[in-house]
């Protein structure tokens, strides 16, 4: 069963260089609220290098163009791939790339936590790392990419190893260019708390004020700075 879900996905998922998915073992990871669900499937998709690039001083009506445009296409896409495994008999579950009821936990005003983490679906495909500025830094694409993600309730092994522990090293670019000052410098590892390293109400904060200056829209966050300088995924 395994193989023929693997099939779909090479099937679904473009083969041009752009895209980087794989299968994650939640054995015991996920929410109570996603019971019966403990594996699922990682899908990354890379972002333009020369809007992201272009972000420098905070985001750009193209960045936060290229966003919501790739929201959408990883939405369809999740929503193909599952279509087309529950067609097998098998249950799924896809999640959009962005925050939604779905996958906020009860708490979310308080906490801005979620019940469910593509970020760690993504460590647990072997796709990569979480970085100190919590973002997810792939070893492919570095952070200039957008995730979306399926649980299945079928027994799926990784291709790769699961990643526990960050790859960033005593880099501190990020800490740096942090407008809100949101990122202390701690490394990321299966066993620290996000609060630990990295302050999410800053950075919501920073990130709607930018939104609106950008968008003229109040409820949105980007910024966008912390992945165009992250060294991991850039042009040499």
């Amino acid at each position: 069963m395994q193989g023929k879900i693997v099939e779909i996905i090479r099937e679904t998922v473009p083969d041009d260089g752009r895209h980087i998915w794989g299968p994650a073992d939640l054995s015991g990871l996920l929410h109570e609220r996603f019971a019966g669900y403990s594996y699922g499937i990682s899908i990354g998709v890379k972002l333009d290098d020369a809007i992201i690039d272009s972000v420098v001083t905070g985001p750009t009506p193209e960045y936060w163009k290229l966003y919501q445009d790739t929201n959408i296409y990883l939405t369809g896409l999740a929503a193909e791939v599952a279509g087309k495994i529950a067609a097998m008999g098998v249950r799924s579950l896809a999640f959009a790339p962005t925050s939604s009821q779905l996958d906020r936990s009860p708490d979310f005003a308080r906490t801005l936590r979620h019940d469910f983490s593509h970020k760690m679906t993504g460590t647990r495909a072997g796709l990569g790392w979480i970085g100190k500025s919590d973002l997810f830094v792939s070893l492919k694409f570095g952070p200039r990419l957008r995730l979306v993600s399926i649980l299945v309730d079928y027994p799926l092994k990784p291709l790769q190893p699961p990643i526990d522990k960050s790859r960033c090293g005593k880099c501190v670019v990020c800490v740096e260019a942090c407008p809100a000052k949101a990122i202390n410098g701690k490394l990321w590892n299966t066993k620290i708390d996000r609060d630990e390293y990295y302050n999410a109400f800053k950075c919501r904060e920073k990130a709607m004020q930018f939104s609106l200056a950008a968008t003229g829209q109040d409820n949105h966050e980007i910024c966008g700075i912390c992945i165009a300088v992250c060294p991991a995924g850039r042009k040499k």
